[in-house]
C-alpha cells in the first residue's frame, strides 16, 4: 500500500508513525518552514523532523489551490492520502488525487465538534469523553462519512494538552486498526448523521478571558481547556493576572467579589459558585502560589479588583 501523508504539528506525527508501519510512505507534505521562538530560527514542523529523519520524500507547497500539486500527487500513484493536523483545506483535485481518495484523522466523536479546535471546546463544553474519527474526506469541513471511531474518557484534570496527546496515540491506534481495510475495500464510510452537529471554530486569544458572569464550574473547564494556550487570564487592579490552576468552591456573592484570601486560595464569586485561585502569574512574573501572590498585597473580603 502507497500513502501520502499530510500533517504538520506533533498531534501527527504518531499518526505517520502508524502510516509508516502500515506501508509504504511515498511522500510526506507538510506546511512550509517558519521561524519560530525568540530568535526566529527557521526550524522543521514536527512531521518534516520525523520525515527527515526516516529519509522520506518532504513536499511544503505554499498553495494547493490553482497550482499543479494535484498533478504532483497523481504521478505518485498512491493508494490514498492520510491527513491528519495538515493545517490547509484541501481543494477537490488533491482530494481526488489518490486512488482510494484522501482520509483525515480528526480529534472528536463526529458530528460532535467540527472544525479547528475539537480538543478545546469539548472540554469547554464539559464532555465526559472525546475521541478520534478516522473519516473520508469531502469539500465539505469534516462532513465526510466516517470509517472509524474510538472513544476515551475525558479525565476530571484533563486540560487541552493532555487530552491533545492521549488523542494523537489514538488516532496512530485507529490508523492500524482500519486503514488497509478500508484501503482494500473490506469497510466503508458511513454518513454522518444530520442531527448532533457542533461546530469547534479557532481559539481566539478572547477565549481565555476569565468572566465571573459565568458559572465556576464553567470556568474551571475553560481554563483547563485554554491550556496552554492562550491561558485563562482575568485583569487584577488593571494589570493583566493569568490564573495557572483553580477549583471550583460553593461560595455566593456578587460575580467578581473576594470572598476570601489566605494561603489555601483567593476565592471569587462567580454567577454560580465561586472560583479558587490556587496558582497565577501576574503579568512580567512568573507563576506563584496563592501564598506567595498575597504575600505583600492585601486583598480586602467584599471588594472587587478582579474583572
Amino acid at each position: 500500500m502507497k500513502i501520502v501523508f499530510m500533517g504538520t504539528p506533533v498531534f501527527a506525527v504518531k499518526s505517520l508513525e502508524a502510516c509508516l508501519s502500515l506501508g509504504e510512505v511515498v511522500a510526506v507534505v507538510t506546511q512550509p518552514d517558519k521561524p519560530r521562538g525568540r530568535g526566529q530560527e527557521v526550524s522543521f514542523s514536527p512531521v518534516k523532523e520525523l520525515a527527515v529523519a526516516r529519509g522520506l520524500p518532504v513536499l511544503q507547497p505554499v498553495k494547493l489551490r490553482g497550482t499543479n500539486f494535484a498533478d504532483e500527487l497523481r504521478a505518485l500513484n498512491a493508494d490514498v492520502a492520510v491527513v491528519t493536523a495538515y493545517g490547509k483545506i484541501l481543494p477537490q483535485d488533491v482530494l481526488e488525487a489518490p486512488r482510494r481518495g484522501c482520509v483525515n484523522v480528526h480529534a472528536s466523536l463526529l458530528p460532535r465538534f467540527r472544525g479547528a479546535a475539537p480538543i478545546q471546546w469539548a472540554i469547554a463544553a464539559g464532555d465526559e469523553k472525546s475521541g478520534v474519527c478516522l473519516m473520508q474526506m469531502d469539500a465539505g469541513m469534516d462532513t465526510g462519512g466516517v470509517i472509524d471511531r474510538a472513544e476515551l474518557p475525558i479525565a476530571p484534570d484533563d486540560t487541552s494538552a493532555t487530552l491533545h496527546d492521549k488523542l494523537s496515540v489514538l488516532g496512530g491506534e485507529v490508523l492500524k486498526r482500519s486503514l488497509v481495510r478500508y484501503v482494500n475495500g473490506e469497510i466503508a464510510a458511513v454518513p454522518q448523521p444530520a442531527e448532533g452537529v457542533v461546530m469547534a471554530p479557532m481559539i481566539k486569544k478572547e477565549d481565555g478571558r476569565l468572566d465571573w458572569a459565568r458559572s465556576a464550574v464553567e470556568l474551571e473547564r475553560r481554563l483547563r481547556a485554554f491550556t496552554p494556550w492562550p491561558g485563562a487570564f482575568c485583569t487584577f487592579d488593571g494589570g493583566l493576572l493569568k490564573v495557572a490552576k483553580a477549583a471550583v468552591g460553593e461560595g455566593k456573592g456578587a460575580p467578581g467579589t473576594v470572598l476570601s484570601a489566605g494561603p489555601e486560595g483567593i476565592e471569587v464569586a462567580c454567577a454560580q459558585g465561586s472560583l479558587e485561585l490556587l496558582s497565577v502569574q501576574p503579568e512580567g512574573k512568573r507563576a506563584m502560589t496563592a501564598q506567595e501572590f498575597l504575600s505583600g498585597r492585601k486583598l480586602v473580603v467584599g471588594t472587587t479588583p478582579f474583572s
